[in-house]
Protein backbone atom coordinates (compact mmCIF):
# COMPACT_ATOMS: atom_id res chain seq x y z
CA UNK A 1 0.00 0.00 0.00
CA UNK A 2 1.17 3.23 -0.94
CA UNK A 3 1.93 5.90 1.87
CA UNK A 4 -0.67 8.33 -0.31
CA UNK A 5 -3.54 5.68 -0.03
CA UNK A 6 -2.77 5.13 3.51
CA UNK A 7 -2.92 9.09 4.47
CA UNK A 8 -6.16 9.26 1.94
CA UNK A 9 -7.62 6.28 4.50
CA UNK A 10 -6.83 8.67 7.51
CA UNK A 11 -7.98 11.75 6.27
CA UNK A 12 -11.61 9.87 5.04
CA UNK A 13 -11.63 7.83 8.64
CA UNK A 14 -11.35 11.38 10.40
CA UNK A 15 -13.69 12.91 8.23
CA UNK A 16 -16.22 10.02 8.58
CA UNK A 17 -15.91 10.35 13.03
CA UNK A 18 -16.07 14.32 12.21
CA UNK A 19 -19.49 13.55 10.52
CA UNK A 20 -20.77 11.12 13.13
CA UNK A 21 -19.48 13.37 16.55
CA UNK A 22 -21.52 15.84 14.48
CA UNK A 23 -24.98 14.24 13.64
CA UNK A 24 -24.66 11.27 15.86
CA UNK A 25 -26.57 10.03 18.35
CA UNK A 26 -30.75 9.10 18.46
CA UNK A 27 -32.38 12.35 17.88
CA UNK A 28 -30.14 14.66 15.86
CA UNK A 29 -31.17 13.43 12.65
CA UNK A 30 -34.66 13.01 13.10
CA UNK A 31 -35.06 16.52 14.69
CA UNK A 32 -32.63 18.01 11.55
CA UNK A 33 -35.85 15.69 9.86
CA UNK A 34 -38.70 17.26 11.58
CA UNK A 35 -37.43 21.10 10.85
CA UNK A 36 -36.58 19.93 7.32
CA UNK A 37 -40.83 19.04 7.00
CA UNK A 38 -41.49 22.18 8.63
CA UNK A 39 -41.67 21.75 12.31
CA UNK A 40 -39.73 24.94 13.27
CA UNK A 41 -41.08 25.56 16.60
CA UNK A 42 -39.59 23.58 20.04
CA UNK A 43 -43.33 22.33 20.58
CA UNK A 44 -43.82 21.22 16.76
CA UNK A 45 -40.53 19.70 16.74
CA UNK A 46 -41.06 18.15 20.15
CA UNK A 47 -44.79 15.92 18.97
CA UNK A 48 -43.52 15.18 15.59
CA UNK A 49 -40.97 13.05 17.15
CA UNK A 50 -42.62 9.98 19.34
CA UNK A 51 -39.99 9.62 22.52
CA UNK A 52 -38.19 12.62 22.50
CA UNK A 53 -38.07 14.28 25.96
CA UNK A 54 -38.18 17.64 26.22
CA UNK A 55 -34.65 17.56 28.16
CA UNK A 56 -33.20 15.59 25.10
CA UNK A 57 -34.35 17.88 22.25
CA UNK A 58 -33.35 21.09 24.07
CA UNK A 59 -29.80 19.68 24.33
CA UNK A 60 -29.17 18.21 20.73
CA UNK A 61 -31.11 21.78 19.38
CA UNK A 62 -28.43 23.40 21.08
CA UNK A 63 -25.51 20.90 19.72
CA UNK A 64 -26.81 21.16 16.51
CA UNK A 65 -26.92 25.08 16.97
CA UNK A 66 -23.51 24.63 18.29
CA UNK A 67 -22.38 22.98 14.89
CA UNK A 68 -23.80 25.58 12.53
CA UNK A 69 -26.33 23.08 11.08
CA UNK A 70 -29.48 25.19 12.65
CA UNK A 71 -30.13 28.74 14.15
CA UNK A 72 -32.48 29.84 16.51
CA UNK A 73 -34.71 32.71 15.96
CA UNK A 74 -36.89 35.25 17.90
CA UNK A 75 -40.15 35.18 15.57
CA UNK A 76 -41.51 38.75 16.03
CA UNK A 77 -45.22 37.68 15.18
CA UNK A 78 -45.85 34.65 17.51
CA UNK A 79 -43.00 35.67 19.98
CA UNK A 80 -41.43 32.13 20.30
CA UNK A 81 -38.26 30.92 18.91
CA UNK A 82 -38.35 29.30 15.81
CA UNK A 83 -35.12 26.94 14.34
CA UNK A 84 -34.14 26.54 10.94
CA UNK A 85 -31.82 25.60 8.49
CA UNK A 86 -28.48 27.90 7.67
CA UNK A 87 -26.81 27.76 4.64
CA UNK A 88 -24.11 25.78 5.49
CA UNK A 89 -26.37 23.08 6.30
CA UNK A 90 -28.73 22.71 3.47
CA UNK A 91 -26.47 20.66 1.18
CA UNK A 92 -27.22 18.49 4.27
CA UNK A 93 -30.73 17.94 2.96
CA UNK A 94 -29.82 15.73 0.26
CA UNK A 95 -27.70 13.61 2.43
CA UNK A 96 -30.68 13.00 4.56
CA UNK A 97 -32.57 12.10 1.81
CA UNK A 98 -30.38 9.50 0.59
CA UNK A 99 -30.31 8.47 4.07
CA UNK A 100 -33.67 7.72 4.28
CA UNK A 101 -33.81 5.96 1.47
CA UNK A 102 -31.57 3.90 2.21
CA UNK A 103 -32.65 2.98 5.85
CA UNK A 104 -36.69 2.13 3.98
CA UNK A 105 -34.95 -0.19 1.13
CA UNK A 106 -32.59 -1.92 3.87
CA UNK A 107 -35.72 -2.65 6.36
CA UNK A 108 -37.63 -4.05 3.29
CA UNK A 109 -34.10 -6.44 2.64
CA UNK A 110 -34.15 -7.25 6.52
CA UNK A 111 -38.08 -7.88 6.25
CA UNK A 112 -38.06 -10.56 3.44
CA UNK A 113 -35.38 -12.63 4.36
Amino acid sequence: MAKSDKIDQQEAAKALADTIYVIGGKWKLPILHSICSGNIRFKDIEESIPGLSHRMLSKNLKELEQNKLITRVMSDETLFFEYHFTEYSREYGDLMLKMIEWGKSHREKIIQS
